[in-house]
């Protein structure tokens, strides 16, 4: 069996764009989405196309750096994304259920960052690619001057069947492997969990 290869994780406003649409891809949520499910209200979610959608987050990644998310690469191959900014940038975050009961954080504190969404290419799933998303994550977050990180994923002991397009979150499995406690369960299968940077 040929040994894992290191996977590298990069600031997405280090990297070309033409990488971040590669993992995004053409069909599927995150080709609907571009992470801007949990920036824009309901209604203007649902009207938003995934052209209007990917020009939102092209626009935040060119707005700040390092962008608000980090690109892993295995091999030189654009593989996956993890969404990482302070908390206060969902405004559907800050409304939903699982943060407003479970989180211990004010949610106007700055100093608090959110990991909300994952992006795992088909083909490369299973191959530490998150686990190295999420490390990548927490290191963007640190250098921006977090306190704490939190992350709201799915318990998939409670939910063994889920499929990955629900896992988008991450597992808790994940959460506690990079040091993440939980500190809240909301409903029986999603926890808060958080890690002091």
């Amino acid at each position: 069996m040929p040994a894992e290869r290191e996977v590298r994780v990069e600031a997405v406003a280090s990297v070309p764009w033409e990488d971040v649409s590669l993992v995004f891809g053409t069909r599927g949520d995150p080709a609907r989405c571009w992470c801007q499910y949990f920036k824009l209200a309901n209604r203007e979610f649902q009207n938003a196309t995934s052209d209007a959608c990917a020009g939102m987050l092209r626009e935040q990644v060119q707005a700040s750096a390092p962008g608000p998310g980090v690109i892993a690469y295995l091999d030189g191959e654009p593989v996956g994304w993890c969404a990482v900014e302070p908390k206060m940038a969902y405004s559907r975050l800050q409304r939903a259920k699982v943060v407003t009961e479970g989180s211990r954080q004010e949610p106007d504190d700055a100093s608090v960052w959110a990991v909300t969404c994952f992006v795992v290419r088909v083909g490369y799933r299973r191959r530490g690619v998150a686990a190295a998303l999420l490390r990548g994550a927490v290191a963007q977050a640190r250098g921006g001057g977090a306190r704490v990180v939190e992350g709201q994923p799915v318990d998939v002991a409670l939910r063994p069947k889920a499929p990955s397009a629900e896992l988008y979150h991450g597992t808790m499995s994940l959460f506690a492997a990079a040091g993440f406690v939980e500190v809240a369960r909301v409903r029986k299968d999603r926890v808060v969990m958080e890690l002091g940077v």
